[in-house]
């Protein structure tokens, strides 16, 4: 996959210090992926790149809304999206990002690509079970609620206990005579 030019940060003219990057995702971005689980996307995200003499700290907030489908009702969604990430990129001889919060990048590098982070940092805030707010408070009124309910375990149990089989019926008349 090729890097996106945009998040690029050449941190080699950058003195040091803080400095502030903001970045407007939308779908276009999680196509570059290949990832189609959001309807549509509205996510800013504001990255503190602190550049020190050694190393660099980089602080990503992702804030904003991704739109998804209900795993109950398939029905569409805004999904509030609100979190951080904490990198520390270091220096070394080769490339190494086998741990999550620290990358280090071989000495002589000039910029780095952020797309990957910023990327797991979207898509691991969304919860693995998407279930719409309307379905948790009881006000989203739609077909396949109504036949889950109508096939729900307390419902069947109902049904049973309304219906006896005719045969305990007549040995129930057998116990009479």
């Amino acid at each position: 996959m090729r890097n996106l030019g945009e998040f690029t940060i050449p941190f080699k003219g950058l003195k040091l210090g803080k400095h502030q990057f903001e970045y407007e995702l939308d779908n276009k971005f999680f196509d570059h992926f290949e990832y189609d689980e959001f309807n549509s996307s509205d996510v800013k995200i504001d990255l503190l790149f602190e550049k020190k003499s050694t190393m660099m700290e980089l602080t990503f907030h992702a804030s904003g809304t991704v739109n998804i489908n209900c795993d109950l009702t398939n029905e569409p969604y805004d999904q509030p999206i609100d979190s951080q990430l904490f990198l520390v990129i270091k220096f070394g001889d080769e490339y190494n990002n086998d741990d999550e919060d620290l990358l280090i990048l071989p000495h002589g590098e000039f910029e780095v690509n952020i797309q990957q982070y910023i990327y797991e940092l979207v898509v691991l805030s969304v919860p693995a079970k998407r279930i719409h707010p309307g379905v948790e408070d009881g006000t989203l009124k739609s077909e396949v609620l109504d036949k889950l309910e109508e096939l729900s375990l307390k419902n069947q149990k109902k049904k049973k206990e309304d219906e006896t089989d005719p045969r305990w019926d007549k040995l129930k008349n057998l116990l009479n005579e």
